[in-house]
């Protein structure tokens, strides 16, 4: 896609019917994992944002379904997300294999609880 999406439909509408069905499916999958998050479009990715900080961003490409940002500050969830960690340690999920649905809800509500401390923190300011 060379020019940004206006939306999540219209990102996922722009990738072959066998590619926009993993997407919804990831899309749904944060949905449920942290209801109160906002979709936006960023980098020009779907990203999904709560009180206006990233929860994560998601993307597909040739091979594979990205998941940004990378894992940090679970051990268990770093362990478990090793074998789909990129060279900057963003996931990727290969096209070819079955997409750990579980896992990235997982990922999301772990992120969402860090969120929420986040924000917490700096309302106490």
């Amino acid at each position: 896609m060379n020019q940004s999406p206006k939306n999540i439909d219209e990102y996922i509408a722009s990738f072959p019917a066998d590619v926009q069905v993993i997407l919804e499916k990831i899309r749904l999958t944060i949905r449920k994992a942290a209801p109160d998050a906002q979709e936006i479009i960023s980098y020009k990715m779907p990203t999904f944002t709560i009180h206006g900080i990233v929860l994560v961003h998601f993307a597909a490409f040739k091979k594979h379904i990205g998941l940004f940002p990378p894992v940090r500050g679970d051990a268990k969830l770093e362990k478990a997300t090793a074998i789909y960690a990129g060279e900057k340690g963003n996931l990727r999920f290969p096209l070819d294999q079955p997409i750990p649905y579980g896992l990235i809800r997982r990922l999301v509500i772990f992120r969402a609880k860090r969120n929420l401390l986040k924000t917490r923190a700096s309302t106490k300011r």
